[in-house]
């Protein structure tokens, strides 16, 4: 097994939820990327304006700090959108043996989730950016359908792991 796995996609697609089950299952420990955003980016989603990457890029280094430092102690998942190749060669230059899980999803099964959703930050005006700053990841671990139900999505994976 290795000890660091990246689940991936848009806002809405189930990263938090499946990443928290992968980590229960396996006894590891599940990080938000969205834990790790400084509060002036928050405020920026909140407005409803999308992130640049200048304001990525200190988050992603910080996100990959933290990572590191608790794949240290074991088996460490985290969910971070990684919308752009460039953000994940950028974890995967700083996290060694990472695995990619990518949760497909579509835009307007995303949008009802998210309409559906009050307790977050990102509103649901920023799904479009969100999908035309998307570029599909083709070297990935996995990539799961995410119109499955979440336990589905962590049965699967587990056959995986």
């Amino acid at each position: 097994m290795f000890d660091a796995v990246l689940v991936m996609g848009v806002s809405g697609s189930g990263k938090s939820t499946v990443g928290r089950m992968i980590a229960d299952i396996y006894g590891g420990v599940f990080l938000d990327g969205d834990d790790y955003h400084p509060q002036s980016n928050v405020d920026w989603m909140a407005q409803g304006k999308p992130l640049t990457d200048e304001m990525r890029w200190p988050w992603l280094t910080q996100l990959a700090v933290e990572v590191n430092e608790e794949r240290q102690h074991g088996f460490t998942v985290f969910a971070c959108s990684s919308l752009r190749k460039s953000y994940r060669d950028h974890l995967r230059a700083a996290i060694q043996d990472l695995r990619v899980v990518y949760l497909d999803a579509q835009q307007d099964v995303i949008a009802k989730r998210l309409a559906q959703r009050s307790d977050h930050f990102m509103p649901v005006s920023l799904l479009h950016s969100q999908f035309a700053t998307l570029e599909p990841p083709q070297d990935v671990f996995a990539r799961i359908d995410m119109h499955q139900p979440p336990e589905l999505i962590a049965d699967e994976l587990g056959e995986l792991f």
